[in-house]
């Protein structure tokens, strides 16, 4: 008998503990939102949260590539802009040397004067013009001088284009209508060393004045100003 009640203690305290942990789990259960079954409202309104999220994600994206596409745009657009401005600048230069070549700019720069002068002997006045300038020699000087590559040539300070004329009037010449004496002072405007170099080279033009009894002086000169043809000068 004492056995007997000795094993419906335990056998009663076992279902006491038995009850007890059910009874904490189903209230733990109930407890824990993650466990709580969710209504039919809550699910709609999940769902509609989650379309409108990938919705959002969809429009980011597009938003994204439309960006990526301007920007390419912007950066073709700005590569014509700089092309243009570099074509432009091209072409302003372009056009500032050809006003340069006839003559219709002022250039500054480097260069040589070749001077031109009548003979200092002259054996008889019949002879006289056998030693004096005449427009072939100043015409030979120019020409050495511009395939030389003078960017400019003047003529006792009157410029000179591809127009230009020379010719002979008497003890003087003419230079497109203007007359000039002796000396002949030509300028150029280049490199000093490759005018000088072309204009003394062994029986270049230098050689073939100095033949002709000219008295001929080549200078390089630092600075040289030529104003552009037909400018008043002061």
């Amino acid at each position: 008998m004492r056995q007997q009640a000795h094993s419906r203690i335990l056998l009663t305290f076992i279902c006491f503990l038995f009850g007890a942990m059910l009874g904490f789990s189903y209230q733990h259960a109930k407890n824990d939102p993650s466990r709580r079954e969710w209504s039919d409202s809550e699910w709609k309104r999940e769902y509609e949260f989650r379309s409108a999220l990938i919705a959002l994600q969809k429009e980011n994206r597009s938003l994204k590539q439309q960006l990526v596409e301007k920007q390419d745009e912007l950066a073709a657009w700005e590569k014509k802009l700089a092309d243009r401005q570099t074509n432009e600048a091209g072409l302003a230069k372009e056009a500032e040397q050809l006003r340069m070549y006839v003559g219709k700019a002022r250039v500054k720069g480097k260069g040589v004067a070749v001077t031109l002068s009548d003979s200092s002997y002259i054996p008889t006045e019949a002879s006289a013009t056998d030693y004096i300038v005449h427009e072939q020699h100043v015409w030979k000087v120019v020409h050495e001088l511009l395939i030389s590559g003078a960017e400019a040539v003047a003529i006792n300070g009157q410029r000179i284009s591809h127009r230009s004329y020379i010719v002979c009037n008497g003890p003087v010449i003419e230079v497109d209508g203007t007359q000039h004496a002796a000396p002949f002072v030509i300028s150029a405007i280049g490199d000093p060393d490759v005018l000088s170099s072309a204009l003394v080279l062994p029986g270049g033009v230098v050689d073939e004045l100095v033949q002709d009894h000219i008295d001929v002086k080549v200078e390089k000169q630092e600075a040289i100003t030529l104003d552009p043809v037909f400018a008043p000068r002061p």
